[in-house]
């Protein structure tokens, strides 16, 4: 597997985990996502196949990774303990995902809004 197949993969995986994670409404796609989406993928706000409100990047060859979520939660959860609970499945999955060997990621998780 690529590099770029599994970095993909791993944006996949960790924006289905946080989807999943209880007072999460959804992922905010950025500027970008929200342009693009209109005229790919049938405005679902995902750019080029990328998922919303979830950006991976390495830092180099070997370095950390650095992974970016924009959410929005419900109103009627405590944010803060959403925002954990997103960082900490975001972990789980990049130990899933890359070997053992692998640098451990920045994990960090914006709150856009409530709904």
């Amino acid at each position: 597997m690529s590099d770029s197949d599994l970095h993909a993969g791993l944006e996949r995986d960790i924006a289905r985990a946080v989807e999943d994670v209880p007072g999460v409404a959804f992922l905010r796609p950025g500027v970008y996502g929200r342009l693009r989406s209109d005229l790919t993928a049938g405005g679902r706000g995902r750019a080029g196949g990328r998922p919303a409100g979830v950006r991976m990047s390495r830092a180099g060859d070997g370095g950390a990774w650095q992974v970016d979520i924009h959410l929005v939660a419900l109103a009627g959860a405590r944010t803060v303990d959403v925002a954990r609970a997103v960082r900490g499945a975001a972990r789980e999955c990049m130990a899933a995902g890359l070997s053992v060997d692998a640098v451990p990621a920045r994990v960090t998780v914006t709150v856009t809004g409530l709904v």
